[in-house]
């Protein structure tokens, strides 16, 4: 996988694993701003994808710190996490690790305390939509 990129498998199809992700993500009190289907693009488009959607999610709290220390980091905030299918028909969900965010923008100290909570309310954001 890609640096940086945190994927794990997930016990439901495509569209539960979203459906419990978009859910959890509301009920963590995390602002959800889009969803994407990707699949449904390229349907459109007259191609075939496997399920492949997008969930773009955020809470400025926690966000913002990063952006006030490098504020380049805005391009990969909101946070952002993949549902999809691999060719097997496994449903999985990835994200970026907000540390490597962090690291990537050289951020420095001063936003160890926000990524560590981005981190722990991703992780446990994922956890429910897979488990």
């Amino acid at each position: 996988m890609a640096e940086g990129l945190v994927t794990r498998s997930s016990r439901h199809g495509p569209k539960e694993t979203m459906d419990r992700l978009e859910a959890e993500a509301k009920a963590k009190g995390l602002r959800v701003f889009a969803r994407i289907d990707h699949a449904a693009g390229a349907t459109e488009a007259g191609l075939s994808l496997r399920p492949t959607e997008v969930l773009i999610f955020g809470n400025a709290k926690a966000g913002t710190p990063l952006m006030q220390a490098v504020q380049t980091t805005g391009i990969d905030l909101p946070l952002k996490a993949l549902v999809w299918q691999d060719a097997s028909g496994t449903t999985w969900l990835s994200y970026n690790d907000p540390a490597w965010l962090a690291r990537r923008h050289d951020a420095g100290s001063d936003v160890v305390e926000s990524v560590t909570g981005m981190s722990a309310a991703l992780g446990a954001v994922a956890e429910a939509a897979t488990a």
